[in-house]
C-alpha cells in the first residue's frame, strides 16, 4: 500500500480523497493555486504544496509544478480526480517515467478510449452495442452527406477530441447538414485543436444510463450498476440518481453485462464508467467511457455500501477485486450545486458566502469544500457542493431532498438551490419522466 498520495486536484474532490487516505492511514498532500490558499483541502491534507497562480493553465494543468511537488514530498502515488489531468495520457506516462503511481487509467488506456472514434471501434470488437454511424473520422464533407443517407435522418455530427457539448451538431435534414458540418469542426478546432468529425444516428427520446465498474490487474471487471445522468443544461448534468426510473430488471443485466464485457476487453484497471444511451424502445448504445472517478460517484456509494475511492487506491496498489457485481438496494439522488444564478441563464456566481448552513439528519450527505467566510474564486467550475439524499425509495430520495434543499442556506452569491427545489416538485421529473432533452422545455419563472 502507498504510504504518501497527492492530490492533483481542488475542491470537494480533494476534500473526499483525503477523507479516504486518513481513514487508510495514507499521508496526503494537497496542492494549491494561489487562488487556493486558505481552501479547505490545504487545511486537511498533511502537507500542502503551492503550485502556480489562479489559472489553471498555470497550475493545476502544470505537469511539471505537480511532480515537482510528488518528488520533494515523497509521495509515492498521485491521484488526479476528476477533471483537470484526470484523463491526460501524457501526465499517466510522465508518473510512469518518475515511478510514481498515477491512481488513473495508464497512457495507451486513455489514449484508447479517450478518442472517440478509436473508443467506439474497440467497442464494436467487444460486441458491445454501439450507435449506427462512422467507422472513423469522415475525411470530407462529401462522405459526410453520403453517409448521412445511408444512416438516416436525423444525424449528430460530433467532434472525435470533443467534450462538453463543444464540436457537437444534430442535422434533421440533408439542406443543414452543410452549415453543420462547417461550424462544428471551427468549434471543434478553436476548443481542441483538432476538427475531426464523425457522424451517428441521432437517438430520439435519449437517456443518458452510465454503468459503473471497476477492474484490476489480472484483468478481472465487474459492475456496481447505473446512474440516470439525463438531467443535462447544455450537455453538463446537473442531477443525478440511482437506480434509474427508467431501468427494468431485464434492461439492467443486459447493461451491467455489456460493461463488465467492455472493461474486461480492454484489460482496464482501476474505476470507470461506461456511458450509454438509451432510446425510447430501451435500446440501449456505448456513448463513451470515463477512464476516471466521475462527480456522481457518492450515489453508487450511497446505494451500495461501498467507497470507491478506496477501491481506486486499493487496485492500484495491486489489489485484487472482488469479482461480485453489484446491484442497488436502496435509492439515491445527488444534486450538483453551483455557484450560479438560475434565474439569470445559470451566469456564474462567484464571491464571498457570507453565511451558511449545512443540511443533516438520516441519509443526508454533504459533499463540498466551502464554508461561512469562503472566497468562491472565478477561475474554477462553479460546484462548490454535492448534496445527495438516500432513502428506501425514489419518493422518500426525493422528499428528503426536498427537505435537505430547504434547510441548505448559502448567503452572498447566487446558487442552484432553487432549481433544485424546483425540479424535485416537478410533476414529470417527480413521475420519473424525463430524457436528456428535459432542461429544453424547463422554465424557472412557470
Amino acid at each position: 500500500m502507498f504510504n504518501k498520495i497527492l492530490i492533483a486536484n481542488r475542491g470537494e474532490i480533494a476534500m473526499r480523497i483525503i477523507r479516504t487516505c486518513k481513514e487508510m492511514g495514507i499521508k496526503t498532500v494537497a496542492v494549491y493555486s494561489k487562488a487556493d490558499a486558505d481552501s479547505l483541502h490545504v487545511r486537511f491534507a498533511d502537507e500542502a504544496v503551492c503550485i502556480g497562480p489562479a489559472p489553471s493553465s498555470e497550475s493545476y494543468l502544470k505537469m511539471a509544478n505537480i511532480i515537482a511537488a510528488a518528488e520533494i514530498t515523497n509521495a509515492d502515488a498521485i491521484h488526479p480526480g476528476y477533471g483537470f489531468l484526470s484523463e491526460n495520457a501524457k501526465f499517466s506516462e510522465i508518473c510512469e517515467e518518475h515511478k510514481i503511481k498515477f491512481i488513473g487509467a495508464s497512457p495507451s488506456m486513455i489514449n484508447q478510449m479517450g478518442d472517440k472514434a478509436s473508443a467506439k471501434a474497440t467497442m464494436q470488437a467487444a460486441g458491445v452495442p454501439t450507435i449506427p454511424g462512422s467507422e472513423g473520422i469522415i475525411d470530407s464533407f462529401e462522405e459526410a452527406k453520403k453517409l448521412a443517407v445511408e444512416v438516416g435522418y436525423p444525424v449528430m455530427l460530433k467532434a472525435t477530441a470533443g467534450g462538453g457539448g463543444k464540436g457537437m451538431r444534430a442535422v434533421w435534414k440533408p439542406e443543414d447538414l452543410e452549415k453543420a458540418w462547417n461550424s462544428a469542426r471551427q468549434e471543434a478546432a478553436a476548443a481542441f485543436g483538432n476538427d475531426g468529425m464523425y457522424m451517428e444516428k441521432l437517438i430520439e427520446e435519449p437517456r443518458h444510463i452510465e454503468i459503473q465498474v471497476v477492474g484490476d490487474s489480472t484483468g478481472k471487471a465487474c459492475h456496481l450498476s447505473e446512474r440516470d445522468c439525463s438531467i443535462q443544461r447544455r450537455h453538463q448534468k446537473l442531477t443525478e440518481e440511482t437506480p434509474s426510473p427508467y431501468m427494468t430488471p431485464e434492461l439492467r443485466e443486459k447493461m451491467g453485462e455489456a460493461a463488465v464485457k467492455a472493461t474486461e476487453f480492454i484489460k482496464y484497471e482501476g474505476a470507470g464508467t461506461i456511458e450509454f444511451l438509451v432510446d425510447k424502445h430501451r435500446n440501449f448504445y456505448f456513448m463513451e467511457m470515463n477512464t476516471r472517478i466521475q462527480v456522481e460517484h457518492p450515489i453508487t456509494e450511497q446505494v451500495i455500501d461501498f467507497d470507491l475511492i478506496c477501491e481506486q487506491i486499493k487496485v492500484a496498489a495491486g489489489e485484487k477485486i472482488s469479482g461480485k457485481n453489484y446491484f442497488p438496494k436502496l435509492h439515491s439522488i445527488e444534486c450538483r450545486i453551483n455557484a450560479e444564478d438560475p434565474d439569470n441563464d445559470f451566469r456564474p456566481s462567484p464571491g464571498v458566502i457570507t453565511t451558511m448552513h449545512f443540511p443533516g439528519g438520516h441519509g443526508v450527505r454533504l459533499d463540498t469544500h466551502v464554508y461561512s467566510g469562503y472566497v468562491i474564486p472565478p477561475h474554477y467550475d462553479s460546484m462548490i457542493a454535492k448534496l445527495i439524499t438516500t432513502a428506501q425509495t425514489r419518493e422518500g430520495a426525493i422528499n428528503k431532498m426536498k427537505r435537505a434543499l430547504e434547510e441548505f442556506i448559502i448567503e452572498g452569491v447566487k446558487t442552484t438551490i432553487p432549481f433544485h427545489l424546483k425540479l424535485m416538485s416537478d410533476p414529470a421529473y417527480v413521475e420519473g419522466d424525463y430524457t436528456t432533452k428535459f432542461m429544453e422545455g424547463f422554465r424557472m419563472d412557470d
